[in-house]
């Protein structure tokens, strides 16, 4: 399957990079297993980030920040088959769950029920 990991990324960060950069990090751990169970792990951040940056955006939340981050995530859903959504609050993830939910996507809150699957 191809899995769209879903979590906090901004939220409860105060928009402090070294605590975004730790909540991209929480979901990247979660992505080797599922490679490795056979799956394809994505993260909505590993296509926004480059294309942030090739669109000139200068902190978290400016007009370009809207432009990419979410949507980014909502088109990538479009293409998966699963959502693995992981702990912490965050109301993009939360968002991200409730398109899944709409799409008819399996969701998933643990790992490990992907992997036992």
């Amino acid at each position: 399957m191809t899995i769209l990991i879903a979590g906090p990324y901004r939220s409860g960060t105060n928009d402090d990079p070294a605590l975004m950069q730790r909540n991209l990090s929480r979901m990247e751990a979660v992505a080797l297993p599922l490679f490795r169970a056979g799956h394809i792990p994505i993260i909505g951040e590993w296509f926004a980030l480059p294309l942030l940056n090739a669109a000139g955006s200068k902190f978290a939340g400016d007009e370009i920040y809207k432009e990419i981050s979410y949507p980014i995530a909502m088109r990538l859903l479009t293409k998966c088959d699963a959502i693995l959504r992981i702990e912490g609050s965050s109301k993009g993830a939360d968002g991200d769950v409730k398109l899944a939910k709409e799409l008819g996507l399996k969701i998933y809150y643990s790992l490990e029920d992907i992997i036992r699957g």
